[in-house]
């Protein structure tokens, strides 16, 4: 395993292309520059953060399109993910757009998502994830993720944390862009920095999904 250095000018170039060409001859011809520009670099990259964070499962480029209408081969990003629980916990990725990090959870399961609400109603832990949230904020993290339009049952649409009853996944995340600074190993310092800032986050959904 080599030690990460950034991810070269040629990732972000590589997934401009393949958003105009994705299709399987394109793929084949530049398969290396994906393998040793892309995929060794993120693979890097979660070996120096899995002693802290655990290991982390680096994505297949292929897409599922057995159910999709956009029938394009292959994903237009490399990400990769560590969980802190089932389908919870902290995510970087490079695409055409550069890089950006994330962590939360993107699905849960109908007990599950009904243990988080009433975490996120209960007065002490519900406030905890707001503070925790007000903090990422004032970080320059975005939030996000998939949100009922109406009050989700069993909830009055003037609860105090209504907001966050409606969502039914909970993320925040924080872009790079095309910042010099993903080219070279210092972006794994930030990496490692704001993954330490989302651990709050990680830990209040690990606690609280769990259905008894």
């Amino acid at each position: 395993m080599t030690d990460f250095a950034g991810f070269p000018v040629s990732a972000l170039d590589f997934y401009d292309d393949l958003e105009v060409d994705n299709t399987r001859s394109f793929w084949e011809k530049h398969k290396p520059t994906y393998d040793a520009d892309v995929r060794a670099p993120m693979t890097a990259l979660c070996a120096a953060l899995e002693p802290e964070f655990g290991s982390a499962k680096v994505f297949r480029p292929y897409r599922d399109v057995r159910f999709a209408k956009d029938k394009t081969p292959y994903k237009t990003h490399q990400g990769a993910f560590v969980a802190a629980g089932e389908a919870t916990g902290w995510y970087v990725e490079v695409s055409a757009r550069g890089v950006r990090v994330g962590a939360g959870f993107y699905d849960a399961s109908g007990p599950r998502l009904a243990a988080i609400r009433d975490a996120m109603a209960d007065d002490t832990t519900g406030r905890r994830l707001e503070r925790i949230l007000a903090r990422l904020r004032r970080a320059g993290f975005d939030i996000s993720g998939e949100r009922l339009k109406t009050s989700p049952r069993g909830y009055d649409a003037d609860h105090p944390r209504i907001e966050l009853l409606r969502h039914k996944q909970l993320l925040a995340g924080k872009p790079y862009g095309f910042e010099p600074v993903i080219h070279t190993p210092e972006v794994l310092e930030m990496v490692r920095s704001d993954w330490r800032a989302l651990r709050p986050l990680v830990a209040w959904v690990a606690t609280h999904a769990v259905v008894e």
